[in-house]
């Protein structure tokens, strides 16, 4: 279905050209970059030796429809700036793939036992998608953004490495 590739400098100007205005790349990305989103923000994560950066490529055509990274902190890898550019590859699966592809990635490449990532709470989708992978939400955890005038609360999901291989082997022995 799909497949992690390294990111690298050549794709920046088709995940920036996906990026139509600041809430999206909020959305996307969190505060850290501003709009217009440019390359040399993109090259800031590439130096950047905690983090992985990737393209999600669809196997059966071999196009780019997506970005994830991967973000090393002390204690656990933080997933982030995962987005299915094209509206049309919603609701398919990719995203649940996504998630299980990367946190198979991080668990076989870090010694961190949770994985972590952050999402706004109006972005239902996401969320569900991220707790049939294995994630929880952290009540303990929550962050505020201003944006035109509205505030977006952005909530923290974590999931452990246990759990994750055990969703993993279940997965394998229902097949």
């Amino acid at each position: 279905m799909i497949e992690l590739q390294p990111f690298t400098i050549d794709d920046a100007h088709t995940l920036i050209s996906k990026i139509k205005d600041e809430k999206m790349l909020l959305q996307f990305a969190g505060p850290k970059y501003h709009f217009p989103f440019t390359e040399d923000q993109l090259l800031g994560d590439l130096s950047d030796e905690n983090r992985t950066l990737f393209k999600i490529v669809e196997l059966a055509s071999q196009r780019t429809i997506g970005h994830a990274q991967i973000f090393l902190k002390e204690k656990t890898f933080l997933l982030g700036r995962i987005l299915i550019w094209d509206e049309n590859n919603r609701g398919k699966g990719y995203g649940k793939k996504v998630m299980q592809e990367l946190l198979k990635y991080g668990f076989g490449h870090f010694n961190r036992d949770l994985a972590e990532l952050n999402v706004y709470d109006w972005n239902t989708g996401a969320i569900e998608c991220y707790k049939k992978v294995g994630f929880t939400i952290d009540p303990d955890i929550e962050n505020e953004v201003q944006i035109d005038g509205e505030t977006w609360v952005s909530i923290n999901m974590k999931i452990h490495k246990s759990a994750f291989e055990l969703q993993e082997l279940n997965h394998f022995t229902s097949m």
